[in-house]
C-alpha cells in the first residue's frame, strides 16, 4: 500500500519503522496528558507483527521527507460481527488540520471494506477532541464496552454489504 496525500506518503509499516513509530505514538499521548503503556495497551505499537500483520490486519505509517509523522492500523477483533478495531491513529501536530486525519480514516475504511469486514470499532479518550469530532462526523455511532483503561469512549461503524 502506497498512497500520496499532499506532501505525505501513506505506506505499509516496515520493521525499521518500529522505534520511530512507537516514539511518535508516545509523544502524541503525552501531548494530551495520556500515559504510554509499553507493557499494556500500547504493546501492539511495538509488536506490530504479532498484533497486526499476523492476525489479518494492517499497520501503516505516514511519512513526510523521510520522517514518520503519523501511524494507523487495524486488526480483527472478537467483539461484533466480522469486526476490526482501528488503533494507533495518531498524527504529529505539524501535519494536523489539513484533512490528513480524514484521508487516513477513509483509507483505513476502504482497506477494511475490501477485506470483507462488516464492522469497525474505535476506542478513544474524550481529551482527543479532534479525533472524537472526526469519528462522529464520519458515521461512527457511540457504543458501550470500553476495554482500554485510558479510553472513555467507544464507537462502531457498520459497513455496507459488499
Amino acid at each position: 500500500m502506497h498512497q500520496a496525500f499532499k506532501t505525505v506518503w501513506l505506506r505499509d509499516w516496515q520493521p525499521q519503522d518500529r522505534d520511530q513509530a512507537f516514539e511518535l505514538i508516545a509523544a502524541v499521548l503525552a501531548e494530551y496528558g495520556l500515559t504510554c503503556e509499553p507493557a499494556g495497551s500500547d504493546r501492539d505499537a511495538y509488536a506490530v507483527e504479532a498484533h497486526y500483520l499476523e492476525t489479518g490486519g494492517e499497520f501503516w505509517v505516514v511519512e513526510q521527507q523521510g520522517q514518520i509523522v503519523g501511524t494507523a492500523g487495524y486488526h480483527p477483533i472478537e467483539r461484533g460481527e466480522q469486526a476490526v478495531e482501528i488503533r494507533k491513529m495518531y498524527l504529529l501536530p505539524a501535519v494536523r488540520g489539513q484533512g490528513l486525519g480524514r484521508f487516513l480514516l477513509n483509507s483505513l475504511e476502504q482497506a477494511i471494506y475490501q477485506r470483507g469486514f462488516k464492522q469497525i470499532w474505535i476506542e478513544t479518550a474524550s481529551v482527543l477532541k479532534e479525533a472524537v469530532v472526526l469519528y462522529e462526523t464520519s458515521g461512527y455511532q457511540p457504543a458501550s464496552g470500553v476495554e482500554t483503561a485510558r479510553c472513555d469512549r467507544v464507537y462502531v461503524k457498520h459497513l455496507p454489504s459488499s
